[in-house]
């Protein structure tokens, strides 16, 4: 039976009279897009290992991947001893993720690094802090000529208070002052960090710098970015009640990459006992969350903080000498804890949508890969057949098992994928086979144009 296209009434709305309002509303609409872009080309890092300055070298991301592949070869060289240490003996992705945590140590361990002249730099003389500016520049430099820099990289500054904003500066114009004459370039996706930022003059401040800096070094515009670290109670919630981050987008200039979480500083704020600051604290969660609605759609990476107990083990053998059998079992308990809080950690941080954290110790990269590859790929074969299911049928409510699958989800579903690529728990090709989809619809990143061009296709074939 043909529909029965009955003729519309009359309308009743009078556009010429809502003109003002549409203009009101044109401009507020083209005003929100501008302020949530969404998110920023390109893959996001699931981490960033941090380093003190004084440590830096241009081969620093060639030696932590080589002690991160000594830690999971003497602790957990077959699938089996991983299920073990993680408490995940029998799960069903144990010998992929082993798999691939494993070839991931072994191609590209370390996603971002900062080299620190804050928290694990601590205050030092003047002239000793200058010497070690003048050698991470070098020190980057020759990475960039040896390319042995990670795929992501910068520096971390000192706090701008009126005690150390002097010296914080001088650092970041003496490291790259020095990287600049000699590379003649900053390396790609490098970046600044702010660490406790309180008040939107400090980024005002850096934004002001960074200009002077460009223009100094004869670098293109906007090519110094920046992040900032969020550690303090002032920058979730300000003495007017506000949140600060916002506003620090607005007057960033358009170089705010990242809002990175400190769990430990923003606890310590809050007067938390050194005994309860863990990443899972409700405190924590609580000024993530405010992290997440302030800043979504505006194109800012958002971070995760670190675990701060470390897998490192508490028995060292001695030229000539050998551990014990009690020595070798207490080592492999005190690596066990450690990455089992480290592991429940970044799982909590998946789980809450945070998709990047702090790693302290070349170490912890094997559980920060096992976290993440279990993550994704616990259930993706039906998180796949729900998405393939759900855009077969062109946004029609769908039912596979015992999930129920409205347009709302749609989105979770595709974004499930695009976090799973992006980490490298799923290939874009293993995607593509599970859902059906294409790699326009995987690189396009809406959910929506998806359905667009699927029911546009739907109606041309029926005309």
């Amino acid at each position: 039976m043909m529909p029965d296209h009955r003729t519309p009434p009359l309308p009743s709305i009078n556009q010429a009279e809502l003109a003002d309002a549409t203009a009101d509303l044109r401009e507020a609409n083209l005003e929100f897009a501008r302020r949530h872009p969404g998110d920023p080309p390109g893959r996001q890092p699931v981490h960033t290992v941090y380093g003190g300055a004084q440590l830096f070298g241009a081969d620093a991301a060639a030696k932590i991947a080589g002690v991160a592949r000594r830690a999971m070869e003497e602790y957990v060289a077959t699938p089996a001893a991983l299920g073990e240490m993680l408490d995940v003996a029998g799960h069903r992705s144990l010998d992929a993720v082993h798999a691939r945590v494993r070839e991931k140590l072994a191609r590209e361990a370390v996603e971002d690094f900062r080299v620190d002249f804050e928290d694990g730099y601590g205050n030092r003389p003047d002239d000793e802090e200058d010497h070690h500016a003048v050698v991470v520049g070098e020190e980057l430099a020759r990475g960039i000529a040896d390319g042995t820099l990670p795929p992501f990289i910068g520096i971390r500054v000192k706090t701008l208070t009126e005690e150390l904003r002097l010296r914080s500066m001088r650092t970041l114009d003496v490291v790259l002052t020095t990287l600049v004459t000699q590379a003649g370039a900053l390396p790609d996706n490098f970046v600044v960090t702010i660490p406790k930022v309180t008040m939107v003059e400090q980024v005002d401040y850096v934004v002001a710098v960074l200009r002077q800096l460009e223009r100094t070094l004869g670098l293109a515009k906007r090519a110094l970015r920046f992040e900032v670290m969020v550690e303090t109670p002032q920058i979730i919630i300000d003495h007017e009640g506000r949140s600060l981050l916002p506003r620090l987008v607005e007057v960033s200039d358009g170089r705010l990459t990242g809002a990175h979480f400190g769990t430990y500083d923003y606890t310590a704020s809050l007067n938390i006992t050194a005994a309860h600051q863990r990443m899972a604290h409700p405190a924590n969660d609580f000024a993530k969350h405010v992290m997440q609605v302030t800043l979504a759609g505006t194109g800012v990476w958002l971070s995760d903080g670190s675990t701060a107990v470390l897998p490192v083990p508490v028995h060292r053998t001695t030229p000539g000498s050998a551990l014990t059998t009690q020595q070798q079992a207490e080592n492999r308990a005190a690596m066990r804890d450690a990455w089992r809080m480290h592991f429940g950690d970044v799982l909590h941080s998946l789980e809450g949508g945070f998709y990047q954290g702090w790693d302290l110790h070349p170490a912890q990269l094997v559980t920060r890969y096992a976290a993440l590859y279990f993550f994704f790929l616990d259930g993706i074969e039906a998180a796949g057949a729900r998405l393939k299911n759900f855009v077969e049928k062109a946004a029609q409510a769908t039912l596979v098992g015992n999930v129920f699958d409205d347009a709302a989800t749609g989105q979770g579903l595709l974004n499930f994928f695009l976090r799973g690529i992006n980490s490298g728990a799923v290939t874009e090709a293993e995607a593509l086979r599970m859902t059906g989809l294409t790699e326009e619809d995987f690189r396009g990143r809406s959910f929506v144009r998806i359905m667009n061009a699927r029911t546009g296709m739907a109606a041309d074939t029926a005309r």
